[in-house]
């Protein structure tokens, strides 16, 4: 059976019972199909759940590996396009996701629900800060370049968690959060300002 189904149905079944199913013979049974047709795809519902998270993330990505337009552009600019792609896709599950959310965007919580998506989103961001380094746009440094991916982590999370609270019209405030966050991340790993805080706080540190 394809996934797609099972994820679909079971992202109904929440919108329309507000929690998840009782046990994963009863969701079949409303399915019309077998245990083991949903055991070949899914181990569980935490699973189904991860998987659902990581296909807003693929299906977003897919579309831009279908733009022409969007593989000539600059890494920055193609993190700009992939977040608002991103906001529109969940935009589709916005009932579902908000059902949901104090399960994995209160701070401080783990986020397994999200730890399909996170594998996925940091071998994405990996490729784009390889272009950014053959490009000049993102500079390379000993020790810190390795945290970059982390960072991006960190502002992929803002971002979700800014548009589940956002009640703009459209969501513009959440389009003009993700402009700024994006340009601040690249000003930091493009230019001399990290450079500049980072001997600033060896200069402070060696004064201690």
């Amino acid at each position: 059976m394809d996934k797609k189904l099972i994820r679909d149905a079971y992202k109904t079944y929440w919108l329309e019972n507000g929690k998840r199913p009782v046990s994963v013979y009863a969701f079949c049974q409303q399915l019309d199909i077998t245990e083991i047709t949903f055991y070949d795809s899914y181990s569980s519902f935490d699973s189904l759940e991860k998987d659902i998270w990581c296909s807003f993330f693929e299906e977003t990505l897919d579309k831009l590996k279908e733009d022409e337009i969007y593989r000539n552009y600059s890494a920055r600019e193609k993190l700009l396009t992939f977040y608002f792609l991103w906001v529109q896709q969940l935009r589709e599950n916005r009932s579902y996701i908000l059902q949901q959310k104090e399960q994995y965007l209160v701070p401080g919580l783990h986020l397994d629900k999200l730890e399909s998506f996170r594998i996925a989103f940091y071998d994405y961001i990996r490729d784009l800060i390889k272009e950014g380094y053959q490009t000049g746009e993102i500079k390379e440094r000993k020790y810190i370049s390795d945290q970059y991916v982390h960072g991006f982590w960190v502002q992929a999370l803002f971002v979700l968690r800014y548009w589940t609270k956002d009640d703009s019209e459209r969501f513009e405030m959440t389009d003009a959060a993700i402009e700024k966050a994006v340009n601040l991340s690249f000003q930091l790993i493009s230019s001399n300002t990290l450079d500049s805080i980072l001997d600033f706080g060896k200069f402070m540190f060696a004064r201690k």
